[in-house]
């Protein structure tokens, strides 16, 4: 299975000079967050493949507009081909105008997150906004991770974790990173094409289908 993982950054491969080769295999598209509603509904349109989304600090306009043909995992755990995601958006509050939460906020919807995969056949791919602390994120306070979500790789053991919200331009950021957990850490930010053996994924009836506890 091909994933192009996209966050923050709109590229003009994506938009204004589309180009069908790059996109060509892809099964599933996954925005981390901070892109138009207009940019998202122009890839899934072209590419016509499934494209889910959680909601970055600053997708507020998503209340108004939301992505047309799209599908929102924030909050939810989702089945796609036997591939498991689950989504958690949004960044640390650090104003009233995005959308965030405290790391207690976010610690009570990891734990949510983690008793909903645990009773619903467990995770494959977490995707989140912010990065979990320590793994990607920056000491200032608009970029600084969640600890919650730390807690939630050692829950949960997902093969993956893919973030958004720290631009690679930033500095010295790594794209790619090992968890303690076992877990692949990926910064999307711009694009990012994941390839999973199509062997390693159960096989699993639905297409992004809602599991509740």
């Amino acid at each position: 299975m091909r994933i192009l993982c996209i966050s923050d950054v709109e590229e003009g491969w994506l938009y204004d000079h589309w180009d069908h080769d790059r996109i060509a295999g892809v099964d599933l598209i996954v925005s981390c967050g901070d892109l138009p509603a207009r940019y998202l509904e122009h890839i899934v349109t072209l590419a016509n493949v499934p494209l889910a989304y959680v909601w970055g600090n600053h997708d507020a306009a998503y209340e108004r507009h939301a992505p047309e043909g799209c599908v929102d995992i924030d909050g939810h755990v989702r089945d796609f081909h036997g591939l498991r995601l689950m989504g958690l958006g949004g960044s640390i509050r650090y104003n009233d105008q995005v959308h965030g939460f405290t790391e207690a906020e976010m610690a009570r919807r990891a734990a949510r997150m983690a008793l909903l995969a645990q009773a619903s056949g467990g995770v494959d791919l977490i995707v989140t906004h912010a990065p979990a602390r320590g793994y990607g994120d920056l000491d200032d306070l608009p970029h600084r991770g969640f600890e919650a979500l730390d807690r939630l790789l050692e829950r949960t053991r997902p093969r993956h974790l893919l973030h958004g919200h720290v631009h690679l331009e930033y500095g010295r950021i790594e794209r790619v990173r090992e968890h303690p957990s076992g877990a692949t850490i990926i910064n999307a930010c711009g694009s990012y094409l994941l390839d999973l053996p199509d062997e390693s994924i159960p096989e699993r009836r639905g297409l992004f289908r809602p599991e509740s506890v």
